[in-house]
């Protein structure tokens, strides 16, 4: 018997996934695109954000671009490549939001409150400032580094009789030479750094009331320069500013204007409480608004009756289109009846129609004189116009617009429960009703129970629902800020933007404490739920 022999020709080479090619190609080009984006991102980005000092966001954003360079430019860092994005998008639209409105909770940020200390002080002083004779007057230009409405602004001025070129803004007057601004006929045409303002833009920058309206430039004699049309002159004001004691005085009667607090505004006023102007300015106010909140009459009184009717919809929304999309789920599941597809897509086309549309038809079917509903019923109830009536009517559309979607996803759920389990209990001798209760509910309630939180946690906060529908109300002349169908977050919404002063920042603290308590509510509802894991 012959020996067997061993192969001395060599093994085949392997191919790496390196030498294949295209796998190699591929990647290195997406990652090229990927850095060059953002590289391109990061100096577009950064000029802006260093011309309005905004140190901490480019601190922020350059981290940001390193991070995401760190973790894809090498091959290492496997597990961060896919842990990074829904990071990165966590803090941005959900952890920053959070932040930031807590931060304008302790502000008095609103209507009359928008600007810096400072920019009202120059707009103090140039609502007395008036010509005299000899004063200068410039051709006038604006450039701005953010938007044409809001700025920030700056003036870039053309001496009229000297030809001298400055730039100016609240924090005062700086000059320039000639290759720093581009001029013709007088006038700043262009200026590194920054984008000019066509007369049309100043117009509009004016009459929309923001960073330009008032605008006036400081000058070092005192006085200072605004915009009269597309000039500008320089003005004196009887008014002085005293940085250091932090007062106003008008030279032409001696009186003295201190910071004096009115609420949750602070103005420049004298010893008798006289303000010199109605204008005051942002600043921090801790936990006023909080405070606010509870010990405020008008507040808290309708706070309480609002967040417990908030609970209540809440509560009987989720109940009802469930209990009602289960019952439509269970009838439907049985395979002995004809046009299942048939009866589930009809009842589908309530989820279909966009929620916007019908809440504003729902509207004109609980009209008292011509609505739908008063047609079908042969009666005359103003629906509208009751608070009791009211709240019906909202919870009846809620269950119209709600209860496709429980019935989806009951569907699911019911389909899902093993036939297995529903035999061995008719073999035990459960009759139908029996095994629904005993068998399939509980393991529907399994499946079902994270989306009727979230459901619960979404209408505690469903805006449009009320918004749409009533707008809060049927509302009382004895109280016309909370309506009787006012839940939480239309409230807030009508404090914040629906009244004649905008409280944005105690409009904010009310959002704090309602997502306080819609958190707190539905760790709890998930604490509760967890008693369905024995089910498995």
């Amino acid at each position: 018997m012959s020996k067997p022999t061993l192969s001395t020709a060599p093994p085949e080479p392997r191919l790496s996934r390196r030498a294949t090619g295209t796998t190699a190609i591929l990647p290195l080009v997406v990652k090229v695109l990927g850095a060059g984006a953002l590289a391109g991102l990061a100096v577009a980005i950064t000029p802006p954000l260093i011309a309005q000092q905004r140190w901490a966001f480019l601190a922020i954003f350059w981290g940001i671009i390193a991070l995401l360079v760190a973790v894809y430019a090498t091959g290492r860092a496997v597990p961060a490549k896919y842990l990074v994005p829904g990071a990165l998008f966590l803090v941005l639209f959900v952890v920053y939001p959070i932040l930031m409105t807590f931060q304008l909770s302790t502000t008095n940020y609103g209507d009359g409150t928008r600007n810096s200390k400072e920019v009202t002080i120059t707009r103090i002083l140039g609502t007395s400032a008036t010509q005299v004779e000899g004063a200068r007057s410039f051709g006038l230009a604006v450039g701005t580094t953010g938007t044409l409405i809001d700025g920030p602004f700056t003036f870039f001025l053309v001496d009229e009789a000297s030809g001298d070129i400055y730039r100016g803004d609240e924090d005062g007057l700086v000059a320039l030479e000639e290759g720093d601004a581009t001029v013709n006929d007088g006038v700043v045409t262009a200026a590194d750094g920054f984008e000019m303002l066509s007369r049309t833009d100043i117009n509009d920058a004016s009459k929309a009331g923001g960073g330009l309206d008032g605008f006036a430039v400081p000058t070092d004699t005192g006085g200072i320069i605004k915009a009269q049309g597309f000039k500008a002159v320089e003005l004196e004001t009887p008014l002085v500013y005293d940085e250091v004691e932090d007062t106003i005085t008008d030279t032409r009667t001696g009186t003295v204007y201190t910071v004096q607090q009115f609420g949750d505004r602070s103005y420049f006023a004298d010893e008798d409480g006289n303000r010199i102007s109605d204008q005051s300015w942002g600043e921090s106010v801790g936990w006023a608004n909080y405070v606010r909140i509870f010990t405020d009459e008008r507040i808290s009184s309708n706070f309480l009756g609002i967040f417990v009717w908030t609970v209540v919809f809440a509560v009987s929304t989720v109940a009802l289109t469930f209990l009602f999309g289960l019952v439509l789920a269970v009838v439907l599941n049985d395979t002995r009846l004809k046009g299942q597809k048939i009866y589930r897509s009809v009842l589908l086309l309530p989820y279909a129609i966009p929620g916007f549309i019908s809440l504003l038809v729902w509207s004109s079917f609980w009209n008292t004189d011509f609505g739908l509903v008063n047609d079908l019923l042969g009666t005359n109830i103003a629906w509208l116009t009751n608070p009791t009536t009211a709240k019906i009517a909202v919870l009846m559309t809620n269950l119209w617009m709600g209860f496709p979607y429980m019935f989806l996803v009951a569907t699911g759920a019911l389909q899902a429960v093993p036939t297995e389990l529903k035999e061995a209990a008719s073999i035990d001798g459960a009759n139908g009703f029996t095994q629904f209760r005993t068998v399939v509910l509980p393991l529907v309630l399994v499946s079902v129970a994270p989306l009727l939180v979230a459901s619960f946690a979404f209408n505690f906060n469903n805006f449009n629902a009320i918004q749409l529908l009533t707008e809060g109300g049927p509302f009382t002349p004895a109280n016309p800020t909370a309506g009787g169908t006012d839940i939480l977050i239309s409230y807030t919404y009508r404090l914040a933007f629906g009244t004649a002063a905008q409280q944005i920042g105690f409009a904010s603290a009310i959002s704090v404490i309602l997502f306080i308590i819609t958190g707190v509510l539905a760790a709890l509802q998930f604490r509760g739920t967890r008693a369905l894991e024995d089910v498995n």
